[in-house]
């Protein structure tokens, strides 16, 4: 079971910091607005098959994804790491997408799935 603060965290914000690497090992990062699939613990992202980051999630489905509140003050820094392996999406992890995000309905969308193991 996931612990509700971390779920309400990642409820409550709507872009992510996602890194990937080259064949080479070299880091990349791209950010990317999500959806959270609650159900299925899954945080939901589109992105073109063109990309670097989405070429390099071809060849590697390993990834890692922050989250970050933004804040001029200190002291109320918030973020969250995550590890995990990502595949395409599904009908209904496009459903959760376009429900967060409506106008994203009239747009070709290739949908990312990133399933959560640390």
């Amino acid at each position: 079971m996931i612990d509700k603060r971390i779920v309400d965290f990642i409820k409550r914000h709507h872009v992510l910091t996602l890194a990937t690497a080259t064949s080479e090992g070299v880091p990349y990062c791209a950010a990317c607005f999500y959806a959270y699939d609650k159900v299925r613990n899954r945080l939901i992202f589109t992105s073109d098959d063109a990309t670097n980051h989405a070429q390099q999630m071809l060849r590697n489905a390993n990834v890692a994804i922050g989250i970050t509140l933004e804040t001029r003050i200190v002291g109320k820094v918030q973020g969250i790491q995550i590890c995990g392996t990502v595949r395409r999406g599904d009908e209904a992890a496009k459903s959760v997408y376009i429900k967060r995000f409506p106008y994203a309905a009239i747009a070709p969308l290739n949908i990312w799935v990133v399933e959560p193991t640390f």
